[in-house]
């Protein structure tokens, strides 16, 4: 299964049901190993060393993403909500994008839903939603070959 991405005006939700029970998916997506392993899906690269996480609400996780061509853009947001392992709310504040990340038992696995609001005009596009589609199946990908398991550092 791939993920499957939608936009609605400002809105862009994705979902893909992942090979990982919950709290494997919640550690991927707030340690910094995780999240470099997947984050740039297809279209860029995340170096270990550029990503830090202070995870509680009002702390902030940042990252640089490495473009084909080489450019490094930091990207920094602010988590507003975590509620291990089900749902993780954060900012980015320059453009004003939210973005919430819920997870769910399924069968076998998780079911990830990644919902963005307040896109800015230039992410609301089919390339930003295969975009988003792609960092959720490098994402699964990750799961599978890695040994993420909650609790354990993974740094």
């Amino acid at each position: 299964m791939t993920a499957r991405a939608e936009l609605h005006g400002d809105e862009l939700i994705a979902r893909r049901r992942l090979p990982a029970a919950p709290e494997r998916v919640w550690v991927a997506f707030t340690s910094p190993s995780g999240i470099a392993a997947f984050w740039g899906g297809t279209h860029a690269t995340v170096p270990p060393e550029s990503v830090t996480v202070d995870l509680r609400p009002g702390g902030e996780f940042a990252l640089d993403t490495r473009g084909p061509n080489g450019a490094t853009r930091r990207l920094r947001f602010v988590y507003v909500s975590v509620d291990a392992p089900h749902r993780l709310v954060f900012d980015e504040s320059t453009t004003g994008l939210r973005t919430t990340v819920t997870v769910h038992p399924a069968d076998g696995g998780a079911d990830l839903t990644v919902h963005q609001r307040r896109l800015p005009p230039e992410l609301r596009t089919a390339q930003a939603a295969d975009g988003l589609a792609s960092i959720l199946d490098a994402l699964a990908t990750h799961l599978h070959h890695s040994d993420v398991t909650p609790g354990r550092s993974t740094r």
